[in-house]
């Protein structure tokens, strides 16, 4: 059989509906108990499109966009995007001023961070804005209650910063009822009492992630940061699925059959053997592998709706294609074999590759690579 000719442009793609988007982020935003919403659009807007994410939130009426590393706060403002933007992920010798001058709202976890930051404001001749972290319980970044005392203070004593936020983040959220939620709720609410009192007057304070703004409205506070579920992925299937959480998946991933040919029965598929064909039968090749993020660990369980029905990746995904067994049925190169989508026409979703993989679908979705090209679609604000 023949092989269709390999162009990117139509190898595969990722398409990103923005329509989707902003309308989950209404969805988001209806339910954050009159809090703002801050659109997070690090990791390349969860392997989206950081740019046209941002800019299709704020149509939405996003009220803050956030990031995690520095840089990609500060390529948004490069692109145009305006507002306020928040980036929290910081290492020594980072671009402060570069952030500062561009009115970025940078995020202090510690005395190191302060430092910098008061130094490179100096150096602007500016007052950087900068939101404490605290450390409630997650362990992982954010100041520890017990050194907090030290980090409000000295920030409050530094006269080329300015606290404009308090903030932290929930370990377990996503499973409601944990005892870590009320626990951390608590220590937040002691921390956020002692800065104030020491006299921060915060313009936000924030906790709430995806799955809290869903479920925990006393956790939304002025603002509530939302990641996955704007882009329509349900944050945990103990909080049910996208559907019925109210929120459509934006990314559709598919790619263009590169080959189908006939084989016997007992033939071996891809690397190992550990698929081998019961009998006479058709295989199609899917040029998708896991250099484009494609889980190896989905090898033998991966979903693909091809020629009407799902189907089964066969054996080992490699690292630009895999295969799938057409069972007989005759589909033609160029066809298109969808992993994942919203599911309107029986496709996979982002969820169903997750369980495949044995992780979860915020992996599925930002691990596409970028030699998948997305292709965004519903652009203006009033598309459908």
């Amino acid at each position: 059989m023949t092989a269709m000719t390999q162009n990117p442009a139509v190898r595969a793609r990722a398409e990103i509906d923005l329509g989707a988007l902003r309308a989950n982020v209404r969805t988001l935003r209806a339910r954050s108990s009159g809090a703002q919403l801050m659109a997070v659009v690090k990791a390349d807007a969860y392997g989206h499109g950081a740019v046209p994410c941002a800019r299709a939130a704020r149509q939405a009426g996003a009220a803050w966009i956030g990031t995690a590393t520095p840089d990609e706060a500060l390529a948004l403002r490069a692109a145009g995007i305006e507002g306020p933007m928040m980036c929290w992920l910081w290492t020594p010798g980072g671009p402060w001023r570069e952030a500062i001058e561009a009115d970025i709202d940078v995020s202090v976890s510690g005395m190191w961070a302060l430092r910098e930051v008061t130094e490179a404001a100096r150096a602007a001749g500016r007052t950087a804005r900068i939101q404490l972290k605290a450390d409630t319980g997650l362990g992982r970044n954010g100041c520890q209650p017990a050194d907090w005392p030290e980090l409000v203070h000295a920030a409050l004593a530094a006269p080329e910063v300015t606290v404009t936020g308090l903030w932290s983040h929930l370990a377990c959220a996503d499973e409601p009822g944990h005892p870590s939620i009320a626990a951390q709720l608590s220590v937040f609410e002691e921390m956020l009492g002692f800065a104030e009192k020491a006299g921060v007057t915060p313009e936000v304070r924030h906790i709430a992630n995806s799955p809290a703004t869903l479920t925990l409205p006393e956790s939304h506070y002025d603002l509530v940061r939302t990641g996955i579920a704007m882009y329509g992925i349900s944050p945990a299937p103990e909080l049910g699925t996208a559907r019925e959480l109210g929120l459509r998946p934006v990314m559709t991933l598919s790619a263009s059959v590169a080959l189908s040919k006939q084989v016997p029965a007992g033939h071996g598929v891809s690397y190992g053997h550990h698929y081998v064909t019961e009998h006479e039968t058709t295989l199609g090749l899917v040029p998708l592998g896991y250099a484009d993020g494609i889980p190896r660990h989905a090898s033998g369980r991966g979903p693909v709706l091809v020629g009407g029905k799902v189907r089964t990746a066969a054996g080992r995904i490699a690292m630009d294609q895999f295969v799938v067994d057409l069972e007989g049925d005759t589909v033609e190169p160029g066809a298109r074999a969808v992993l994942f989508g919203p599911g309107d026409a029986g496709e996979p979703t982002a969820e169903d590759w997750a369980r495949a993989a044995d992780t979860i679908a915020y992996e599925i979705v930002t691990r596409i690579g970028a030699r998948v090209p997305r292709v965004h679609v519903n652009e203006r604000s009033g598309a459908a």
